[in-house]
Order: C-alpha cells, then sequence, then structure tokens
C-alpha cells in the first residue's frame, strides 16, 4: 500500500498492550497513517481523547508529527530489544542516533497534555470532556509520555516482545501468565503459522 493510500479505519490495531507501541504498529504491513481521517479514527481508537471528541480541525500537518514520533519510538524499542548487538557502524558511536531520538522524544513529552474536565450529562452522571479541541502537539505529548513510561520501567520493558511471525516487525507488550506470548495477535500472526505448520506436515505425509 502506497503512502496516502486509504486506510480503512477498521483496519487498525490497538492490542500492544501501550499507546506507543499501538502507534509502532500503523507501520505495518504498509503506511496505515495516510489520511487525516485515519489519524482521527486512530486518536478516537487509542483513547488519547474522550470518546465523540471532535478532530475536525486537524490537518495533513498532524500526519507529520505522528509518523516523526513513531520512528523516534520505534528506534528506542528496537535498541531495547536489541541491546546486546554490537553498534552496525564501528566508527559511530553506539547510542549517537538512539540518544538523538531520545532528546527529541523528551521535547516532546515536554507540552501539557490536553486538559480533561467533569461535564454533568442531563440525566446527571459525569462524563469527560476536553477543556478545549487537542493540539497535536498535546497530542503526541501523551503518546511521548507514555513511550518514556515504558523505557524507563524496568518491569514494563522487560515485558516487551517483537512478534514471532515472519516478517512481522510489530513490537507487543507480553503481559501473559508466564509471558509465553509469541505472536502480536493469535488471530492473526498466530493463525498464519498454524496454517503453516499443518501445511508442512500434509506435505510430508
Amino acid at each position: 500500500m502506497a503512502l496516502g493510500t486509504a486506510t480503512a479505519p477498521s483496519e487498525l490495531r490497538f492490542d500492544a498492550g501501550r499507546i506507543c507501541l499501538d502507534l509502532l504498529a500503523t507501520s505495518h504491513p504498509a503506511e496505515r497513517l495516510g489520511s487525516v481521517e485515519v489519524l482521527r479514527a486512530w486518536i478516537a481508537g487509542s483513547g488519547l481523547v474522550p470518546p465523540g471528541t471532535p478532530l475536525a480541525h486537524a490537518d495533513p500537518s498532524w500526519l507529520l508529527g505522528f509518523r516523526e514520533l513513531r520512528q523516534l519510538v520505534g528506534l528506542l524499542v528496537q535498541e531495547w530489544l536489541h541491546s546486546s548487538a554490537p553498534p552496525q557502524h564501528p566508527n559511530v558511536p553506539p547510542y549517537d542516533r538512539t540518544d538523538r531520538a531520545l532528546l527529541r522524544v523528551n521535547d516532546i513529552a515536554r507540552t501539557a497534555p490536553p486538559a480533561p474536565r467533569a461535564v454533568r450529562t442531563l440525566d446527571g452522571l459525569l462524563v469527560r470532556e476536553l477543556d478545549a479541541p487537542p493540539t497535536p502537539a498535546a497530542l503526541l505529548a501523551v503518546v511521548a509520555r507514555d513511550a518514556v513510561e515504558l523505557l524507563t520501567d524496568p518491569v514494563a520493558r522487560a515485558c516487551l516482545r517483537q512478534c514471532a511471525g515472519d516478517n512481522c516487525p510489530i513490537v507487543y507488550l507480553d503481559t501473559s501468565r508466564g509471558h509465553r506470548r509469541r505472536w502480536c495477535s493469535s488471530e492473526v500472526c498466530g493463525n498464519r503459522e498454524r496454517v503453516a505448520r499443518h501445511r508442512r506436515r500434509a506435505a510430508s505425509v
């Protein structure tokens, strides 16, 4: 799927266990954040804003910010997953690139997140709304803060896993009992692996 090609909001996934990891998943199997419409769906689906929050003011410039943060967080997550690997370029300090990414993520996280407020409905219940239309910087700050919290929490960080499915780069938080989860999704990559295993057994008979 080429960049900018329409992606149905229903194709978005929110099963990685953290908002920042769900953002990483929008690059697989191809670019998902190719339109403002899909970005709005991702923002709503990820829980960055309360249900029903108007996002009509979102424009194409928002896409650039979310894609940039996705790339930065991806670099930091991959650094952790492959921290024992030697640097690819011996003459370049091993942390030079990721340190720059870390500085940028920290900078994005400094912005205040959207301010919530409690509003009483007609039936007397309190619901959460935002005090003002969310800015892209405020929404990006929520995702950046989530990444900072994840990467600095030893317990959560130790649960980071990359999907064992063929050619699947999705990273998720393994909170399963015994930490034995192998795939980003049992229905997607897990089912694909089971089908492939069945075919291999059938071919060997």
